[in-house]
């Protein structure tokens, strides 16, 4: 068999052997581990590699990526498979396949990259194998533990709305205030860029839900993803970091999202809180979200700041600093808004 491309989320599995006989009666999880035949090429060119550079994918290419689900509003929704197909999609460039349900209109006329499945990545004994807490232990989400470091947390009205660019002009600005910033990246879908994006404007590590091996987050319980989160911050301590910079994926209507900024436990943890927004009427919707569950915002950001005018629309209808990616650098800036260690949550009716 000519050499088999290997996909990030796969880095975890050094040596496997090709099981073809259980394609057709093996259902997979999410996770599980196989080989697939590039039959056509759509939106996804090329998959990350190992080292988060593209390989790119002509037909005929065989790739080693894991069955998942995904939900990107302004891309793919897919779901893992219930029964064989003879075609599937893969939803992520980050090594993620599966049946395709919708797509965001401006991909229909190029479609998804359809492969086929040869067999699946199996060891010794003939196990499927599995990159969820292939390489690590999970570790059991504490509530009580103390942190000697403050939390920001990066969440967003809906997806590409800018808040990977704050996680990333927020860590700058805290290295810029000689804090040691880690960057970690809650849900989603396994992708390698933002990662590396904060890590280059400034954070000395910056990890994701990949490195429990998850390839995707969508359809996790919040049990399910709290695990994840104590399992990165025991990664990230290790650096004794000042501040740990936490995003979101997804908007707040968003399932998983939703679940986490509703429950207590978790938002007791964030000491900052930072709303991206496309525009500014998308600013109205986030904040009354947030003060449906008691807490506002310590500022608002994210692409809408990039017009004048929806700022000024911003500043004259809410009491919320607006910044933009030039306040995230202006050091006097910057500090007059995180100068205090009192927690993000500001509770709206003053308890």
């Amino acid at each position: 068999m000519k050499k088999i491309k290997k996909s990030i989320i796969t880095k975890s599995i050094k040596d496997f052997k090709i099981d073809r006989s259980i394609k057709r009666t093996y259902i997979p999880k999410s996770g599980d581990v196989a080989i697939f035949q590039v039959l056509s090429i759509g939106k996804h060119k090329a998959i990350q590699g190992e080292n988060g550079n593209n390989s790119y994918l002509f037909p005929g290419d065989k790739i080693l990526a894991t069955f998942g689900s995904r939900y990107a509003s302004n891309q793919f929704e897919g779901y893992l498979p219930k029964k064989y197909y003879p075609k599937y999609q893969i939803l992520g460039q980050g090594g993620v396949v599966g049946i395709l349900e919708s797509m965001h209109a401006k991909f229909e006329d190029i479609g998804a990259t359809e492969v086929r499945l040869v067999g699946y990545a199996v060891d010794g004994n003939g196990n499927v194998l599995n990159t969820i807490y292939n390489d690590y232990e999970p570790i059991q989400f504490n509530p009580f533990k103390k942190r000697d470091y403050k939390i920001y947390l990066s969440v967003g009205a809906s997806m590409d709305s800018g808040k990977t660019t704050t996680a990333a002009f927020l860590s700058r600005g805290l290295m810029n205030q000689k804090k040691k910033v880690a960057f970690i990246k809650l849900t989603g879908t396994v992708y390698a860029k933002d990662c590396s994006f904060v890590r280059d404007c400034g954070a000395k590590i910056a990890i994701d839900f990949s490195y429990c091996g998850y390839p995707s987050t969508f359809l996790c319980d919040t049990k399910e993803i709290l695990v994840i989160l104590e399992t990165l911050l025991d990664k990230v301590e290790k650096i004794k970091p000042d501040a740990v910079v936490i995003e979101i994926a997804d908007g707040l209507l968003q399932k998983e999202t939703k679940a986490l900024i509703n429950h207590k436990p978790f938002m007791q943890l964030i000491d900052y809180t930072i709303l991206s927004c496309a525009d500014s009427l998308s600013v109205a919707s986030g904040i009354d979200i947030l003060s449906k569950i008691n807490y506002k915002p310590n500022l608002v950001t994210g692409l809408f700041t990039a017009s004048p005018l929806m700022v000024k629309e911003v500043k004259e209808n809410f009491d919320i600093p607006v910044f933009t990616l030039d306040d995230f650098m202006n050091k006097e800036t910057f500090n007059n808004i995180f100068r205090t260690t009192e927690e993000t949550r500001i509770k709206i009716n003053g308890i």
